[in-house]
């Protein structure tokens, strides 16, 4: 066990910590088979067959308990590697863990009763007619259960995440068997199940390295060409990564149309970051030196008017 030691990771160590006991009881169980065999006084008194079985029966267990124990420290330190990279609940993994060990455990059965030669027809169609009916009352709840480990697998947001789900938007702040919660901007609290969350569009913005911001505005149209003219150039002024710094380029600004009560540009900027506090903080920022700006030009903003020409 000492090469053990001498390795960078523990999840060797873990593992030998894990099955040693239950390899020395694997071991001690077949020192006392192998001794009974050899006593021939318990034939006039006991069955050979159900001490096979016995024995039989603990062995399959013993590997069964050995095999999940090995299992166990994979998810363990599967869960400790997630949970200092992301915020998850780690609860779903570990009910994972004994969902698989169920399974496990229900495989070593049938195992040992096909090695024991016992009749499973009976068995197996009373248990298939049972899940038959238990699936039909539990479809929705387990499909809810299952879309959990999809959403933990698949990761299409974590807990802390700001997220969007049809027309509502909040921040992720729990992630269960059957329904995620969610903050929302208003201040109460959302519960969706998981398989509409798995059968629906999300839009994560912590994924967003980049955030893409589109505005626009409209001046009279009385506005001068030469004015007209210079408004890009006073855009490009405003908004200047030099300047402010969560900006992380401008995409272009463009006059785009003769609107009904105004001639219309359109701005189109990127930011740093994905925070929506610091781009509506930006935002204001840009507005005020906008409109500064014209003041000083003498441009008008536009507001919805209407010229009535009348006919003398």
């Amino acid at each position: 066990m000492r090469w053990a030691k001498k390795t960078k990771t523990k999840i060797d160590d873990e593992i030998l910590k894990n099955v040693k006991r239950p390899i020395y009881v694997f071991v001690i169980f077949f020192g006392i088979y192998f001794f009974i065999l050899n006593i021939s006084v318990l034939d006039n008194y006991v069955d050979r067959g159900i001490i096979d079985n016995v024995f039989l029966l603990i062995e399959i267990l013993l590997i069964a308990y050995i095999f999940t124990r090995v299992t166990n420290v994979f998810i363990a330190w599967y869960a400790e590697r997630r949970e200092k990279r992301t915020k998850v609940s780690q609860h779903i993994l570990y009910v994972f863990r004994g969902i698989f060990n169920g399974i496990v455990y229900l495989i070593a059965f049938f195992v040992f009763m096909a090695l024991a030669g016992i009749d499973l027809t009976g068995l197996a169609i009373g248990g298939a007619a049972t899940a038959i009916v238990i699936g039909f009352a539990l479809q929705h709840v387990l499909s809810d259960f299952f879309s959990a480990f999809s959403i933990y697998f698949d990761r299409p947001f974590e807990i802390g995440d700001f997220i969007i789900v049809g027309d509502f938007a909040g921040t992720v702040t729990k992630i269960g068997m059957k329904s995620t919660r969610l903050q929302l901007l208003q201040g109460e609290e959302l519960v969706l199940s998981n398989k509409e969350l798995t059968t629906t569009s999300i839009r994560n913005f912590k994924k967003m390295k980049k955030r893409r911001i589109t505005f626009g505005f409209g001046v009279t149209y009385d506005t001068p060409l030469n004015k007209l003219k210079k408004i890009p150039e006073i855009i490009k002024s405003v908004i200047d990564p030099e300047k402010l710094k969560d900006i992380d380029r401008l995409d272009r600004v463009h006059f785009t149309e003769f609107g009904d009560f105004s001639l219309n540009f359109e701005i189109i900027y990127y930011m740093k970051s994905q925070d929506y506090v610091k781009y509506r903080d930006t935002q204001q920022e840009i507005n005020f030196k906008i409109k500064e700006a014209f003041e000083k030009e003498g441009i008008e903003m536009a507001f919805p008017t209407q010229t009535i020409f009348l006919e003398k």
